[in-house]
């Protein structure tokens, strides 16, 4: 589906960081969009239509060009350039089945369904040439990579948990970096590689320890109580930079390497309502960045640092719709 519609709208609901916001999509769930290494281009998933669940698409960075890269079949999810710009990777259920697969169940709360038939994949950037990278029998997904160090980092449940990996680009020097008990997801890398940042919900007490668990073994985990961490590239000298007891998820570096910015819920821990904050990778001067009362979330710095893309329902025309913007970045 080709879309060239660019909205350029005001900026009152963001910090003064954020300037020349333009809104790239319009209509259907759009998320996780994320830039090619010459920043010409935004990687991302939606489901639109027609499609029930999402699909991998690929957009230049105006929003122009808008088309979708994976086979159709399945649920997708987390697509990501690799180094060379011309390949992609991505989580996908297809092998199981070419319907998506069912969605959560409802009766457990707000959880998320993390699918054992998620497999990673890499293909050409068009969407051809798809290769499986992993095998094993549970969860494999939520995958980025580094592009100076080459090195790709993702959550798989190879050790019965929800754990942090890395390997390289062909899938060799496959290591497990996170060994707590919980979940550990949705991982960064910094610019130069040499730290990661990610989301974590490790249960402390019985009862928490047991619901974690019960809901596991249905593949389902709640996303509600996640803080994040930082740590060393391979896991060590790992850090807890929030203890807000909310949701706080999709970590991005800035630039320079320094700060974290990140979307919560942390004014409203069961709400839906989530902004984006700034936060020193010691944990040290939070401050907020939005105040749109809405869900804006997904944010990642572009190449040169310019330019940042999020996702948010802001101006969005029915419930549940979310589109990629970018803006400058001061």
């Amino acid at each position: 589906m080709k879309l060239a519609i660019v909205f350029a709208v005001a900026s009152m609901a963001f910090g003064a960081e954020m300037t020349n916001i333009k809104q790239l999509t319009s209509g259907g769930e759009n998320a996780e969009a994320y830039w090619s290494p010459d920043g010409k281009r935004l990687v991302f998933q939606s489901t639109r239509g027609g499609s029930k669940c999402d699909q991998i698409y690929v957009m230049n960075a105006d929003g122009s060009d808008q088309h979708m890269v994976s086979n159709g079949q399945g649920r997708t999810t987390c697509g990501y350039f690799l180094p060379d710009g011309d390949h992609i990777i991505y989580g996908s259920t297809h092998a199981a089945g070419t319907g998506c697969p069912p969605d959560a169940d409802k009766s457990k709360g707000y959880v998320w369904a993390v699918y054992p038939s998620y497999d990673l994949y890499i293909s050409k950037a068009d969407g051809t040439e798809a290769k499986r990278m992993t095998t094993v029998d549970g969860y494999d997904a939520e995958a980025t990579v580094n592009f100076k160090t080459k090195k790709i980092i993702y959550t798989s449940k190879e050790s019965g948990d929800l754990d942090l990996y890395t390997m390289n680009l062909d899938g060799s020097g496959k290591k497990q970096i996170t060994k707590g008990f919980g979940y550990d997801g949705g991982a960064v890398f910094s610019r130069d590689g040499k730290k990661i940042a990610w989301r974590a919900g490790h249960p402390t007490t019985p009862e928490t320890k047991a619901k974690y668990s019960a809901l596991l073994k249905e593949d389902l985990t709640s996303p509600m109580k996640m803080e994040l961490f930082v740590a060393d590239s391979d896991g060590k000298n790992a850090k807890q930079i929030t203890n807000f007891g909310c949701a706080s998820f999709a970590p991005t570096f800035t630039p320079d390497g320094k700060e974290i910015l990140f979307s919560s819920n942390k004014h409203n821990c069961d709400g839906r309502k989530f902004e984006l904050f700034m936060i020193n990778i010691d944990g040290t001067n939070l401050r907020q960045v939005t105040s749109y009362d809405g869900f804006t979330s997904f944010p990642e710095f572009s190449p040169d640092g310019k330019k940042l893309v999020f996702v948010t329902d802001w101006k969005a025309a029915a419930r549940y719709e979310f589109n990629v913007f970018t803006a400058d970045w001061k």
